[in-house]
């Protein structure tokens, strides 16, 4: 069975050391990984499936606010990160986010981030590759589907999470305090977006199954079948959780 490729675009000053880690985890899944980054020349012909990286935080100005926390920006990954999701969406492939990966889905279908979220929520602030948040994922979501429903351990990098939702999306995993740790699109094309970085936590069977979800749906739709019935089931449009 060929192996579907799929996009990933990652930062210019860190995707030497990201990339790696994502290609591994497609390789795992079956998929091909190739890399993109801002100054590349994106050609959405040449794949059946996005990842969108971490990295740097996404510009206020990008959902019409003013900067209020002290971030470090990216302008020129930011705009090309929000044209590949939006011809993405626009062509049926398929799109998994990855913290600001999660941030910008949101903010592409009209949402917007805190800041600073943990100046709004009570989590406690991680800064490690290590599977130290709890989460709760919420029932009935393709994240459920994928990973299941049990109480999840994660890691955490961010500073920036999704404030309001962004239209035709929902939310499918909370913190404890409650803050937003993954959100989803409600009908096709399959997209989900995790705060968290499962690319560095191959080890782990429900962060593995992330890739091989975006995997299933780049293959059905390189295959001409659309999207993979068992991640994209219809489901009913309100929030869960």
């Amino acid at each position: 069975m060929s192996r579907p490729v799929v996009g990933v675009t990652v930062s210019r000053k860190s995707g030497w050391r990201i990339f790696p880690l994502i290609w591994l985890n497609l390789r795992l899944a079956g998929a091909k990984a190739l890399k993109w980054v801002e100054e590349d020349h994106i050609d959405l012909e040449r794949v059946d499936g996005i990842v969108i990286g971490g990295g740097d935080d996404i510009s206020p100005g990008l959902y019409d606010m003013e900067i209020v926390a002290r971030v470090t920006l990216d302008p020129a990954r930011d705009r090309m990160e929000k044209a590949v999701i939006e011809a993405a969406l626009d062509r049926g492939i398929p799109v998994l986010g990855i913290c600001r990966g999660a941030q910008m889905l949101n903010i592409v279908q009209g949402g917007t981030l805190h800041q600073d979220a943990f100046q709004v929520y009570s989590s406690r602030r991680y800064r490690t590759v290590l599977p130290r948040r709890r989460i709760a994922v919420c029932k009935e979501t393709h994240l459920a589907r994928i990973a299941g429903t049990q109480p999840m351990r994660v890691n955490a990098l961010h500073s920036q999470a999704v404030d309001r939702l962004g239209d035709g999306l929902r939310i499918a995993a909370r913190d404890e305090a409650g803050m937003i740790q993954a959100v989803e699109r409600i009908s096709d094309p399959f997209a989900l977006g995790v705060q968290w970085h499962p690319e560095h936590i191959p080890y782990a069977k429900r962060q593995r199954r992330l890739f091989k979800a975006l995997t299933s749906a780049a293959r059905a739709r390189s295959e001409g079948r659309g999207q993979a019935k068992e991640v994209t089931q219809d489901m009913k449009p309100e929030e869960i959780c």
